[in-house]
């Protein structure tokens, strides 16, 4: 074996891992929709579809809310 063959097994191997960890990153982005504190953040997606003034907003806030 020399070292052009080591050099293909290498690369070959190496695209196998970023391919499958592209693959695991995408099944995560889309499996935990929502963050540590619940949020859904697929929500805030529909802000620049519906941004009439009349349209319901998407997360309410009140001025009494506690910070």
């Amino acid at each position: 074996m020399d070292i052009a063959q080591l050099q293909a097994y290498g690369y070959f191997g190496l695209v196998v891992f970023l391919v499958l960890a592209l693959y695991g990153y995408i099944y995560h982005l889309y499996s935990a929709k929502k963050d540590v504190n619940g949020i859904d953040y697929e929500e805030y997606s529909n802000i620049a579809l519906h941004d009439d003034v009349d349209d319901t907003p998407v997360l309410s806030s009140s001025k009494t809310e506690e910070k």
